[in-house]
């Protein structure tokens, strides 16, 4: 007996020096992504012009690092607010963790180089080289091309500086060690002609990360096989669940019926002036969907979304849109 507790002893001990072993690797040699490029970006007017297109009607940088105003349809951020950061994605909304969107107007980001903001963008890796949470979808950002992110870069340094003291974001365990193995490093595509347009449409619902909100997730990981059939939750705070919709071309479920000019008369009715001056009252419904954003995307990049959205497989899901708290 006692040779076997001894034998059970040893056993233990090993596997504790291998879990202690590996988390010490996860914590102390990741995220390994390399070193921040050394880069300076020229900020010509051209280059501020496509970043502004960008961060406020495709990859919604404003969106997240300003405050929206949820007393209108579709939340759209506040005037004198754009890039001071600040937004809670939290416990209370599903996160494995508190997390608070940065600010990045010059005020905020006046220690980053153009480089590391670069790194920041593309593979989720901070200045002091700690792993960020994708709430931003940096996985997504570093599948974009690399002139691109250089001019969301070279635009938001145009932004009004805020002082704004953002919360430090800490994830709960055990993602306080997972998320060191989210980063990886970045893989840059060249933006394909508009000529090409179901490729120039994959780009830019790429760069719009459309698929994250539009397929189902199971804690925090997209359900193989149901990409664009929409689905995935998100819950208010007061017990609201919102739901998005099926993308894929399933004629009983998704857009398999709509046309082009349906798709793109959604996205302008929803984000006219009359949708941006609609009062929601708590407890209404409302939408998460940045329409006030988006919509304001021109039209030749939406059709050309539409068009590689319809080249995806027809996935049946029946998706209800809204349950108001307390159902």
């Amino acid at each position: 007996m006692k040779k076997l507790l001894k034998v059970l002893l040893w056993l233990l001990t090993i596997v504790i020096i291998v879990i202690g072993s590996a988390i010490t690797y996860v914590k102390v040699a990741l995220p390994d992504v390399g070193a921040a490029p050394d880069m300076k970006i020229e900020a010509t007017p051209e280059r501020i012009a496509r970043g502004e297109y960008l961060a406020n009607h495709v990859t919604l940088c404003i969106d997240c690092h300003s405050t929206r105003d949820w007393s209108r349809f579709s939340g759209p951020p506040l005037e004198g607010t754009f890039g001071k950061g600040g937004e809670t994605f939290n416990q209370k909304f599903g996160f494995p963790g508190a997390y608070y969107s940065a600010n990045i107007t010059p005020e905020g980001i006046r220690d980053y180089t153009d480089g590391e903001l670069f790194r920041l963008i593309t593979t989720g890796v901070k200045k002091n080289g700690s792993a960020m949470f994708p709430v931003m979808p940096y996985p997504y950002y570093g599948r974009m091309d690399s002139e691109d992110i250089k001019s969301i870069i070279a635009y938001i340094r145009t932004l009004n500086p805020i002082v704004n003291q953002v919360p430090e974001s800490h994830s709960d365990f055990p993602m306080n060690i997972i998320i060191n193995t989210i980063p990886s490093k970045a893989h840059p595509v060249s933006l394909p002609p508009k000529t090409d347009v179901i490729n120039y449409g994959k780009y830019m619902a790429n760069a719009a990360a459309c698929i994250e909100c539009h397929t189902k997730a199971d804690k925090g990981t997209l359900v193989a096989g149901m990409e664009y059939a929409g689905g995935r939750e998100f819950q208010f705070p007061d017990g609201t669940v919102l739901r998005s919709t099926n993308l894929t071309p399933d004629n009983e479920t998704g857009i398999g019926q709509w046309t082009e000019q349906s798709f793109l008369a959604i996205f302008h009715s929803r984000s006219d002036s009359t949708t941006l001056n609609t009062k929601v009252k708590p407890g209404e419904f409302n939408s998460i969907m940045p329409w006030t954003m988006y919509g304001k995307m021109n039209d030749e990049d939406l059709k050309a979304i539409f068009a590689f959205l319809k080249t995806q497989k027809p996935v049946s899901n029946k998706v209800e849109i809204y349950t108001p708290a307390g159902k």
